[in-house]
Protein backbone atom coordinates (compact mmCIF):
# COMPACT_ATOMS: atom_id res chain seq x y z
CA UNK A 1 0.00 0.00 0.00
CA UNK A 2 1.22 3.47 -0.82
CA UNK A 3 0.57 6.59 1.20
CA UNK A 4 0.64 9.33 -1.40
CA UNK A 5 1.13 12.92 -0.34
CA UNK A 6 -0.06 15.14 -3.20
CA UNK A 7 1.14 18.62 -2.33
CA UNK A 8 0.74 21.84 -4.25
CA UNK A 9 4.06 23.65 -3.97
CA UNK A 10 7.61 23.11 -5.09
CA UNK A 11 11.16 24.25 -4.43
CA UNK A 12 11.00 23.58 -0.70
CA UNK A 13 13.86 24.65 1.55
CA UNK A 14 16.51 22.01 2.25
CA UNK A 15 15.40 21.57 5.87
CA UNK A 16 11.89 20.61 4.68
CA UNK A 17 13.25 18.10 2.19
CA UNK A 18 15.64 16.64 4.80
CA UNK A 19 12.92 16.30 7.43
CA UNK A 20 10.46 14.76 5.00
CA UNK A 21 13.07 12.32 3.66
CA UNK A 22 13.92 11.18 7.20
CA UNK A 23 10.40 9.88 7.85
CA UNK A 24 9.99 8.46 4.35
CA UNK A 25 13.08 6.28 4.79
CA UNK A 26 11.80 4.97 8.14
CA UNK A 27 8.64 3.53 6.61
CA UNK A 28 8.55 -0.16 5.69
CA UNK A 29 8.47 -1.18 2.00
CA UNK A 30 4.88 -2.40 2.32
CA UNK A 31 3.73 1.04 3.48
CA UNK A 32 5.71 3.55 1.45
CA UNK A 33 5.21 7.30 1.49
CA UNK A 34 5.32 8.78 -2.00
CA UNK A 35 5.41 12.54 -2.63
CA UNK A 36 3.68 13.96 -5.69
CA UNK A 37 4.74 17.57 -5.78
CA UNK A 38 2.60 19.80 -7.97
CA UNK A 39 3.52 23.21 -9.27
CA UNK A 40 1.12 25.87 -8.00
CA UNK A 41 -0.92 27.90 -10.45
CA UNK A 42 0.67 31.28 -11.05
CA UNK A 43 -1.64 34.00 -9.84
CA UNK A 44 -2.21 36.94 -12.12
CA UNK A 45 -4.74 39.74 -12.20
CA UNK A 46 -7.17 37.63 -14.21
CA UNK A 47 -7.01 34.54 -11.97
CA UNK A 48 -9.16 34.50 -8.87
CA UNK A 49 -8.55 32.19 -5.91
CA UNK A 50 -11.40 29.99 -7.15
CA UNK A 51 -9.84 29.76 -10.62
CA UNK A 52 -6.42 28.87 -9.16
CA UNK A 53 -7.93 26.18 -6.90
CA UNK A 54 -9.88 24.69 -9.84
CA UNK A 55 -6.73 24.51 -11.98
CA UNK A 56 -4.76 22.98 -9.10
CA UNK A 57 -7.58 20.46 -8.63
CA UNK A 58 -7.03 19.30 -12.23
CA UNK A 59 -3.30 18.87 -11.54
CA UNK A 60 -3.97 16.94 -8.34
CA UNK A 61 -6.53 14.63 -9.94
CA UNK A 62 -4.21 13.93 -12.89
CA UNK A 63 -1.43 12.92 -10.49
CA UNK A 64 -3.49 10.37 -8.55
CA UNK A 65 -4.24 6.73 -9.37
CA UNK A 66 -7.89 6.12 -10.29
CA UNK A 67 -8.96 3.97 -7.32
CA UNK A 68 -7.09 5.88 -4.63
CA UNK A 69 -8.72 6.82 -1.33
CA UNK A 70 -8.62 10.61 -0.99
CA UNK A 71 -8.07 12.29 2.36
CA UNK A 72 -8.00 16.08 2.18
CA UNK A 73 -6.09 18.13 4.71
CA UNK A 74 -8.31 20.98 5.79
CA UNK A 75 -8.54 23.29 8.79
CA UNK A 76 -12.17 22.20 9.28
CA UNK A 77 -11.29 18.51 9.09
CA UNK A 78 -11.44 15.88 11.80
CA UNK A 79 -8.95 16.41 14.60
CA UNK A 80 -7.30 12.99 15.01
CA UNK A 81 -4.93 11.94 17.74
CA UNK A 82 -1.88 9.91 16.78
CA UNK A 83 -3.59 6.79 18.14
CA UNK A 84 -6.72 7.66 16.14
CA UNK A 85 -4.63 7.98 12.98
CA UNK A 86 -2.99 4.62 13.71
CA UNK A 87 -6.43 2.99 14.00
CA UNK A 88 -7.47 4.60 10.72
CA UNK A 89 -4.24 3.43 9.10
CA UNK A 90 -4.94 -0.17 10.16
CA UNK A 91 -8.41 0.00 8.62
CA UNK A 92 -7.00 1.39 5.38
CA UNK A 93 -4.35 -1.34 5.26
CA UNK A 94 -7.04 -4.00 5.57
CA UNK A 95 -8.67 -2.96 2.29
CA UNK A 96 -5.28 -2.46 0.61
CA UNK A 97 -6.18 0.62 -1.42
CA UNK A 98 -3.60 3.34 -1.78
CA UNK A 99 -4.41 6.46 0.22
CA UNK A 100 -3.68 10.00 -0.98
CA UNK A 101 -3.38 12.92 1.40
CA UNK A 102 -3.99 16.24 -0.35
CA UNK A 103 -2.26 19.45 0.65
CA UNK A 104 -3.61 22.47 -1.20
CA UNK A 105 -1.85 25.57 -2.39
CA UNK A 106 -1.89 29.06 -0.91
CA UNK A 107 -5.66 29.33 -1.39
CA UNK A 108 -6.40 25.82 -0.13
CA UNK A 109 -8.15 22.95 -1.88
CA UNK A 110 -10.97 23.29 -4.38
CA UNK A 111 -14.34 22.70 -2.63
CA UNK A 112 -15.26 20.03 -5.20
CA UNK A 113 -12.09 18.12 -4.39
CA UNK A 114 -12.84 18.27 -0.67
CA UNK A 115 -16.38 17.03 -1.37
CA UNK A 116 -14.94 14.10 -3.33
CA UNK A 117 -12.63 13.12 -0.45
CA UNK A 118 -13.47 10.15 1.76
CA UNK A 119 -12.28 12.14 4.75
CA UNK A 120 -11.03 15.52 5.88
CA UNK A 121 -8.25 15.67 8.46
CA UNK A 122 -6.89 18.70 10.30
CA UNK A 123 -3.16 18.68 11.01
CA UNK A 124 -3.39 21.74 13.26
CA UNK A 125 -5.76 24.52 14.19
CA UNK A 126 -2.91 26.91 13.50
CA UNK A 127 -1.91 28.08 10.04
CA UNK A 128 1.29 26.32 8.98
CA UNK A 129 3.63 26.66 6.02
CA UNK A 130 2.72 24.02 3.43
CA UNK A 131 6.20 22.52 3.49
CA UNK A 132 6.02 22.02 7.23
CA UNK A 133 2.69 20.24 6.81
CA UNK A 134 4.46 17.66 4.63
CA UNK A 135 7.01 16.99 7.34
CA UNK A 136 4.40 16.83 10.09
CA UNK A 137 2.17 14.51 8.07
CA UNK A 138 5.07 12.18 7.22
CA UNK A 139 6.08 12.09 10.89
CA UNK A 140 2.53 11.34 11.99
CA UNK A 141 2.18 8.57 9.41
CA UNK A 142 5.43 7.06 10.69
CA UNK A 143 4.21 7.44 14.28
CA UNK A 144 0.88 5.81 13.37
CA UNK A 145 2.75 2.91 11.79
CA UNK A 146 4.94 2.46 14.89
CA UNK A 147 1.84 2.43 17.10
CA UNK A 148 0.37 -0.40 15.02
CA UNK A 149 3.65 -2.32 15.51
CA UNK A 150 3.92 -1.65 19.27
CA UNK A 151 7.23 0.05 18.57
CA UNK A 152 8.52 2.29 21.39
CA UNK A 153 8.77 5.41 19.15
CA UNK A 154 5.36 6.56 20.41
CA UNK A 155 5.21 6.99 24.16
CA UNK A 156 1.87 7.09 25.91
Amino acid sequence: MQLIIAAVGHKMPAWIETGFAEYVKRMPPELRIVLKELKPVERSGSKTAATAMALERERIEAALPKSVRIIALDERGKDLTSVGLSQQLEQWQQDGRDTAFLIGGADGLDPGLKAKAEGLIRISSMTLPHGMVRVMLAEQLYRAYTITQNHPYHRV
